[in-house]
C-alpha cells in the first residue's frame, strides 16, 4: 500500500532512528520516501527495490533470471539433445521493470545455452500475475491451442510455476515441459521432491539469511566502514539432487506433516 508505505518513514523519522530499513515494494513511491530519509540525514537500506540515496539489500533479479535460463537449457540439452519446441515465460506486468529483469535473464540465459534453437524456437509470454491460479488458468489456456511436445517454463516466482506445472499435469503433459521458478519456497520444494514432477528447479534467494546480513549491513553503515552502493544475495539453483544439501531440514518437515495426518 503506497500511502503506508509513504506514511512509515515520517513515523521513523519522528522517533529520531539512526538507521531505516526499508521493504517495501511500490517501486512508485520509492523516490518520495528516499527525499524524506535525505532531508532528515537519515542512512537507510532499501530491501528488493532500488530506492534513490539508499544502500540496496536484495536480488540480483536478472542474475536469478540467467541461472534460471541457463539451467533449462542445460537440462534441454541434456535430456532432449537441445532442443525444444516452445518457450513459455510467465511474467507479472505490474511488477515493475526490476523483476521485469529475472524474465530477461531467463530469455539470456537460454539463448547464451541454446543459440541456434532460441533463433527459430516461438517464445510465449503469459501473464500469470505471479499468482498460482491465474498462472494455472492461463496456461491451461494456452494449453488447449497448442500441442508442442519439448516445452521450457521459466517463471517470475514459484507460485507462477506451481500453476504452470498444475496445468501440464491435468491434461496428461508433465513429461512434455521442464520448469524452473524462483524463490525455492517451501511448495516449491516439496514439489520439486515428487517423483515425476514437470518442475525441475527453483532459484533460492535464502531469505532465512536476510535478518544477519541486514544487521551486518546495517553496523558497517553505522559505523563509518566501507559499505557497497548494492549488496546482492548469493543465489542458487535448487534442484531434487540439491535440495537436502542446502535445505536439510526439510526432511522434518514431511516427517511433522506425515504425524500430523495421523492425529
Amino acid at each position: 500500500n503506497a500511502n503506508t508505505a509513504l506514511r512509515k518513514p515520517d513515523q521513523l523519522i519522528k522517533e529520531k532512528v539512526d538507521l531505516a530499513i526499508e521493504f517495501q515494494t511500490d517501486e512508485g513511491a520509492a523516490a518520495a520516501i528516499s527525499a524524506r530519509y535525505v532531508q532528515a540525514g537519515i542512512p537507510f537500506i532499501a530491501v528488493h527495490v532500488p530506492h534513490p540515496g539508499a544502500t540496496y539489500y536484495g536480488a540480483n533479479n536478472y542474475q536469478a533470471g540467467l541461472l534460471a535460463g541457463h539451467y533449462l537449457g542445460r537440462w534441454a540439452k541434456s535430456r532432449w539433445n537441445g532442443q525444444a519446441d516452445e518457450v513459455i515465460l510467465l511474467h507479472a506486468a505490474r511488477t515493475g521493470s526490476l523483476v521485469h529483469g529475472r524474465i530477461d535473464g531467463v530469455s539470456a540465459g537460454l539463448r547464451e545455452t541454446l543459440r541456434e534453437v532460441m533463433t527459430t524456437c516461438p517464445v510465449v509470454s503469459i501473464d500469470g500475475d505471479g499468482q498460482f491460479n491465474l498462472s494455472l488458468e492461463r496456461v491451461r489456456q494456452h494449453l488447449k491451442r497448442s500441442e508442442k511436445k519439448r516445452v521450457l517454463v521459466g517463471a517470475l516466482n514459484d507460485s507462477s510455476a506451481l500453476g504452470a506445472a498444475r496445468a501440464f499435469q491435468e491434461c496428461g503433459r508433465a513429461a512434455t515441459c521442464a520448469i524452473v521458478g524462483q524463490n525455492a519456497e517451501p511448495d516449491a520444494r516439496a514439489e520439486l521432491r515428487q517423483p515425476r514432477t514437470p518442475l525441475i528447479g527453483s532459484v533460492a534467494y535464502f531469505p532465512e539469511r536476510y535478518g544477519e546480513e541486514l544487521i551486518a549491513l546495517a553496523l558497517d553503515i553505522l559505523g563509518q566502514r566501507p559499505t557497497p552502493p548494492a549488496k546482492f544475495v548469493r543465489h542458487q539453483v535448487i534442484t531434487a539432487s540439491n535440495l537436502l544439501h542446502f535445505y536439510p531440514n526439510d526432511s522434518l518437515l514431511d516427517l511433522q506433516g506425515r504425524h500430523a495426518g495421523v492425529g
